[in-house]
């Protein structure tokens, strides 16, 4: 089995991937913040990964017993990071996320938030800002809230995009066509890199600016008919390079 095979086995379809982007992402405005703190960074990939995997694998009837098992114990160990590392506030605020999540895509409800025609993309950005601006902070934070909102919604739309043909609910690319869906994700990814270089410190601001010109082009590649690898992990990607760019940064003047 090739490399590339591997990682598109154990990393992408794992859920691995997508989790460890979202970490990144949020690790990167820890270290913005000056909050940077490893339990609550793992708290993070735990609590994406065992996301991930429910909603991937809550139609599985051979599998999904297993699932439940593994998200009961992540819960145990993300209860015991939160309040061995932080306090009952944080609790909350993580199981107000959780439960979000639960809502957004879950087999034992009635009517699920993805099947709300349109607001797939902006809810996903919302569970995704929270984290951000809210679960890794000590009070609110309007402006990453912002800059996480718009820019992960934005990366949604290109999965749209690849589903356009096969999903059962009305999206952007269905709705208004995959031209005018790309401009609504330009939009959104503008005012994000925008708000970045006014609110966030300028080293930061300048290496979000950076990850939103790679966002622009692979928004702007992105069609219906291309490889699942392309969105899976080259779209998937754009979460995780403002942390990356602030380590080669690091890298380069050590």
């Amino acid at each position: 089995m090739s490399i590339l095979n591997l990682a598109k086995k154990y990393l992408i379809e794992s859920q691995v991937y997508v989790s460890l982007m979202g970490t990144f992402l949020a690790g990167f405005f820890m270290l913005e913040q000056k909050i940077f703190r490893w339990p609550t960074l793992l708290l993070i990939f735990i609590t994406y990964f065992s996301g991930y995997l429910y909603t991937k694998y809550q139609y599985d009837k051979k599998k999904f017993f297993k699932i439940l098992i593994f998200n009961c114990i992540c819960g145990i160990i993300s209860v015991i990071l939160i309040l061995k590392n932080h306090n009952e506030y944080r609790l909350l605020k993580w199981a107000v996320i959780v439960v979000l999540g639960l809502l957004y895509n879950s087999f034992f409800l009635e009517k699920f938030i993805r099947k709300i025609p349109l607001l797939k993309v902006f809810y996903v950005g919302l569970t995704w800002a929270l984290i951000n601006s809210w679960l890794i902070l000590p009070e609110f934070n309007s402006q990453i809230f912002l800059i996480s909102w718009l820019f992960i919604s934005a990366l949604v739309l290109p999965f749209d995009i690849r589903d356009m043909n096969s999903d059962d609910v009305v999206t952007f690319p269905i709705l208004i066509g995959v031209q005018k869906t790309k401009f609504l994700a330009y939009l959104l990814v503008f005012i994000s890199g925008l708000l970045s270089i006014f609110y966030l410190d300028l080293e930061f601001g300048i290496y979000f600016f950076l990850t939103i010109i790679v966002t622009f082009i692979l928004i702007y590649f992105s069609e219906n008919s291309n490889q699942e690898s392309y969105f899976s992990f080259w779209v998937e990607s754009c979460s995780g390079l403002p942390l990356l760019w602030l380590f080669l940064h690091w890298l380069v003047n050590c």
